[in-house]
């Protein structure tokens, strides 16, 4: 069993995005990502969201897809949203007073909700942006360009084969870990152990590492990795 990539999945289909190289798209994540972060204020975060928006629904992502990055965002989201403006809130207008901390005034709060929206959703963007890159661009091409990227460096020892073929295990294993602590919490409810850390966290571990040894088997079995 597998489960659906945190990463994003590629979108087979013939689009404006899908025909930029990749190397291309990855500039321009970078440079989409300075701007993000250089400029400030919740104006500026409005347009880097509808950019961001645009793009991926270019690339073919659809409501279903937007709700299903917006539900894994909110986990990380909602807590640091509350804390940045709660921070910006007391960092304003906040301070002891005789009868103790005074809370800060509505302006402050305003302006503490400002930050962070202005924060979360400069991250909301980037994360919009990186699954348009994922969406539109195939994991082989991604590795290809990763390795043509890295070519330079084997005068240094470096080797981008390698390299790129670590970071594909890491991307198609996610997948079926997640897969296996599903199957591992499931297995524990139907027990009544959906409480017990032990339970859940043993099974899954042991799952976890036959799943590494046997792929480091089937590597070794076509010679990869041998020298």
């Amino acid at each position: 069993m597998t489960a659906a990539s945190p990463l994003g999945e590629y979108i087979a289909r013939q689009g404006p995005l899908h025909r930029v190289r990749p190397g291309l798209k990855l500039l321009g994540l970078f440079a989409f990502a300075i701007a993000t972060t250089a400029t400030g204020g919740p104006a500026a975060t409005t347009v880097g969201l509808l950019l961001a928006a645009a793009a991926a629904a270019i690339a073919g992502l659809r409501g279903r897809d937007f709700g299903r990055v917006a539900r894994r965002f909110a986990l990380v989201a909602v807590p640091l949203l509350v804390f940045t403006a709660a921070s910006a809130a007391f960092a304003r207008d906040g301070e002891w007073g005789p009868s103790g901390l005074e809370l800060p005034s509505a302006a402050a709060w305003a302006a503490g909700a400002a930050r962070g929206y202005s924060v979360i959703g400069d991250l909301f963007a980037l994360v919009l942006a990186a699954s348009a890159v994922t969406a539109s661009t195939a994991v082989e091409d991604m590795l290809d360009t990763i390795t043509r990227g890295l070519g330079p460096f084997r005068r240094f020892g470096a080797k981008p084969e390698r390299f790129a073929l670590a970071c594909s295990l890491v991307i198609r294993s996610i997948p079926s870990i997640l897969g296996i602590a599903q199957e591992t919490a499931a297995a524990a409810r139907a027990r009544g152990l959906e409480r017990s850390p032990r339970a859940r966290v043993v099974p899954l571990v042991l799952r976890t590492v036959a799943h590494a040894q046997l792929t480091g088997e089937a590597l070794a079995a076509r010679g990869i990795g041998e020298e």
